[in-house]
């Protein structure tokens, strides 16, 4: 098992080296999950199927954990429902209007890059 984390944090590791060094224009956690999926692939190549291997078994167990990164914030939720009551609607309205307002930033800001490059998609 510690031979597999060892894995997943020395991708993480390799990843945010490489975004740093090399100043990418993503986080270091996302350059280590791509070394991840070709080290993945190249394992694959030499042995097709992983069922039952321990890379299976640490996975699964880590998938297995991911829920109970949500349970504080359903706790965080539980205790405010209160609040949630009062400002539901505000809360909701903010949520959407946000995210228009990001959507419509990003495709202008991408229509900008566009104009000012010359390129077309």
């Amino acid at each position: 098992m510690i031979a597999i984390l060892a894995l997943l944090l020395a991708c993480q590791l390799a990843g945010e080296i490489l975004a740093r060094s090399l100043a990418l224009p993503m986080p270091g956690p996302v350059v280590g999950l791509i070394l991840l999926a070709v080290v993945l692939l190249a394992w694959v190549q030499r042995r097709p199927d992983l069922k039952g291997t321990l890379l299976d078994k640490v996975t699964t167990f880590l998938v297995g954990g991911l829920g109970l990164l949500f349970v504080p914030t359903g706790v965080g939720v539980v205790q405010q429902l209160g609040l949630l009551g009062d400002y539901g609607v505000g809360i909701i309205l903010t949520l959407i209007i946000s995210a228009v307002l990001t959507m419509l930033a990003t495709v202008g800001a991408f229509l900008a890059v566009k104009r000012w490059t010359g390129r077309r998609p």
